[in-house]
């Protein structure tokens, strides 16, 4: 039965596809001991492992580390240097002291483990092709359109508003709904507070704030990457920037993350209490380019499952991204077209997205 997925030398064709599309939880869970073929990279692609000549990408990245605590106090001025300098330099960051607690994310992790060790009959249920659900439990990066799955597997909740998804979201485990709003108005306070700074920092219009507080777009992604038996010929994602303005990223202890820096991969090295924040294409966007949006990627290992919970935050969906107002000038021309979140979808479900691609659409010539 198992090896009846691992073909050599040609790719699955017909009614066995339809497997893949029930995640690699379920593929594990079937007692597979290689990789199928699904899920093979092309060499170029693949990630460099342990051993090999070239052990540049297994280097860890001290990324900057922002107290957000000192925001408060006679330091804000230091702060606000190191966090635009984190914004041009880097495009990743970590905060600490950020108020939302240890226990808080501890328990948002595992309610999100403990979603993915349900049986498949009771998961199965909120599996949807649908990119715009509320509720949405899939596989890969975009199983409707990547040629090459990568080992991984999803569950959206779209949160906002939240009192009209909530109804929609998972009821098993019974605390889901309970921990994953919790978290999700901590970590959208949290946003609010970044983005407050990050504002200072461009010298650009604050009252965009209000946007983001009253009708912005959020979305959680609770990420599960299984152990994989054949590491060195998949990933956990592939290459890619997120579209919104900011990515708050939890993780477990399980390394995987990896950011390219100089042309090369780059393994982040956490900070225990920390989250991982990143800029998105929306702000590279209104930024007119002064921030980016940076390549990351996920390993995954043959010996732990990986567990992250990814917030995007952006505008609300219909309104217009633009580059702001205050960084466009004869100096610095305008270098992108108006977008929003409506057409990044519309992208996704024509497209395999990878790298920069939707952002590069999105440039002037």
């Amino acid at each position: 039965m198992v090896m009846d997925l691992v073909m050599e030398g040609k790719r699955e064709k017909g009614p066995i596809e339809s497997k893949y599309m029930k995640g690699v939880r379920h593929l594990c869970e079937s007692g597979i001991t290689r990789v199928p073929n699904k899920y093979i990279l092309a060499v170029p692609e693949r990630p460099q492992v342990m051993g090999e000549q070239k052990t540049t990408s297994h280097l860890n990245l001290k990324l900057p580390v922002i107290d957000l605590a000192r925001l408060h106090t006679s330091d804000r001025s230091q702060v606000l240097e190191s966090l635009e300098e984190a914004c041009k330099l880097y495009g990743f960051f970590q905060v600490v002291n950020h108020n939302i607690p240890c226990n808080a994310t501890r328990r948002m992790i595992d309610v999100g483990r403990r979603f993915f060790e349900l049986p498949f009959e009771e998961r199965v249920k909120y599996m949807s092709t649908d990119i715009r659900s509320p509720v949405r439990y899939g596989t890969s990066f975009n199983q409707n359109t990547d040629d090459v799955f990568c080992w991984r597997d999803f569950l959206k909740l779209n949160c906002h508003p939240l009192d009209s998804v909530l109804p929609y979201w998972p009821s098993s485990p019974s605390d889901l709904r309970e921990e994953a709003t919790s978290y999700a108005m901590q970590t959208k306070s949290l946003f609010l507070v970044l983005m407050g700074a990050i504002l200072e920092t461009l010298g650009a219009d604050t009252g965009i704030l209000r946007e983001f507080n009253d009708d912005g777009s959020h979305l959680m992604i609770v990420n599960c990457y299984p152990a994989c038996p054949e590491p060195n010929l998949t990933l956990g994602m592939p290459p890619h920037s997120d579209y919104g303005f900011l990515t708050l990223l939890l993780q477990d202890d399980v390394e995987g993350l990896q950011v390219q820096c100089k042309r090369e991969w780059v393994a982040v090295d956490p900070v225990p209490n920390s989250i991982v924040v990143n800029i998105g294409d929306h702000l590279e966007i209104f930024s007119n380019g002064r921030y980016k949006s940076v390549l990351h990627r996920v390993l995954v290992n043959s010996s732990k499952s990986r567990m992250s919970v990814a917030s995007l935050h952006s505008l609300p969906p219909d309104r217009m991204v633009s580059p702001s107002p205050e960084l466009v000038n004869q100096n610095n021309p305008r270098l992108y077209k108006d977008t929003n979140f409506a057409a990044f979808l519309d992208y996704m479900s024509s497209c395999e997205s990878k790298h920069k691609n939707f952002l590069e659409s999105r440039k002037l010539a």
